[in-house]
This record gives C-alpha cells, sequence and structure tokens, in this order.
C-alpha cells in the first residue's frame, strides 16, 4: 500500500526499522526525516519512504541530452556552459560548468580539441558524470556543434560535407558537426 501525505521539511516522516531513505528524505538516529516540502510516499513493497516534490529542480543526470556554448579550448578538452536540457523549459539547476575530453569528443581518434570545437560554438552533448564535475560527450551522431559562426566576420557557418563553410570569407574548417546542423530550434 503508498500513503501520500504532505510533509515539509525536518518532519519527520517514518523510521528505519520499517523504511529505508529515498529522494527527498535522509536518516538520523533510527529516525527518517523529510528534506525538502512535498508528499511523502510509503511503499510497502520496496520498504522506501521518499518525498515527491510537485515542482523539483531541474538538475542534471547521467544520459540527459544538454545544449551548451563552448567557453574555452584547450589542446586536450574544451570547456561549455550547459544553457539548457533538452525536453524541459526550465533553467537548469546546480552545476552548468562543464568539460569534454578530447577522447569524449568525436567517434574516432582526435589529438586536437581545436580540429573539432571552437570557442562560441553551440553544441549538443551529453551527461556522462556530475560528480566530482559536470562532464559531456559529443561521440554520438545526433550530438556535437549545432550552431557556428565564423571567426573572422561572425557571419553563421554553413554545412559543407563533414565541416563548415564561410559563406562571407569562403573560410572552411572541420567540426565535430550534430546530424542536423543547422536545422535546431531551442
Amino acid at each position: 500500500m503508498k500513503n501520500k501525505i504532505e510533509v515539509f521539511p525536518g518532519d519527520e516522516v517514518a523510521v528505519e526499522e520499517e523504511y529505508l531513505a529515498s529522494d527527498g528524505t535522509f536518516a538520523d538516529n533510527g529516525r527518517i526525516y523529510a528534506s525538502q516540502i512535498g508528499y511523502l510516499v510509503l511503499d510497502d513493497e520496496e520498504c522506501v519512504a521518499r518525498v515527491v516534490t510537485p515542482n523539483p529542480p531541474n538538475l542534471l543526470r547521467y544520459g540527459d541530452i544538454v545544449y551548451a556554448i563552448v567557453a574555452d579550448i584547450r589542446n586536450t578538452m574544451a570547456t561549455a556552459d550547459v544553457v539548457a536540457k533538452d525536453g524541459t523549459e526550465r533553467q537548469v539547476g546546480g552545476e552548468t560548468y562543464a568539460t569534454l575530453h578530447v577522447s569524449k569528443i568525436a567517434p574516432g581518434y582526435t589529438d586536437d580539441v581545436g580540429k573539432e570545437l571552437r570557442k562560441g560554438d553551440f553544441i549538443r552533448a551529453m551527461v556522462l558524470d556530475t560528480e566530482p564535475s559536470l562532464q559531456l560527450t559529443t561521440k554520438e551522431e545526433h550530438l556535437g556543434v549545432i550552431r557556428a559562426l565564423c571567426g573572422t566576420c561572425k557571419t553563421e557557418m554553413v554545412r559543407k560535407g563533414k565541416g563548415l563553410y564561410c559563406p562571407e570569407c569562403k573560410y572552411s574548417m572541420p567540426r565535430k558537426l550534430a546530424d542536423d546542423y543547422g536545422n535546431v530550434k531551442l
């Protein structure tokens, strides 16, 4: 049987003899307390006590698809600022400063991040890890650069083969492109 009761942080909700603390709860001295506002769910089948909030924070987890802007490039890694999570309109909560290691950018061998990403590129990436830091990958076909501007004239670059081309400067450069580059609406 599952019971729902409205609870507030610090409310005692169960004892550890009967339930285990789960999402939205914590245990202290054999008692389980709510750690957030929400509805208490006492799950007798799994023997867990959890608090389900009606408006949870938009936290990132392994496997989430995110949109980010490349902030810096180094030889073996790039940093990016996560600006949105796919499928939600709500602002991302928690850590949004992420890293992409050179081995997690393209499916093939890459020895230089600058050959795949550039500062200011808009990318679609997948969350690999959130602890101890936010780590992303763009290895899959649907992941990678979704919008880029020319480094010289700031014109939006167009796809040409496996790279990008600036129609103003007539300049071509390689990138790790998402399969739908140029057709993404955020």
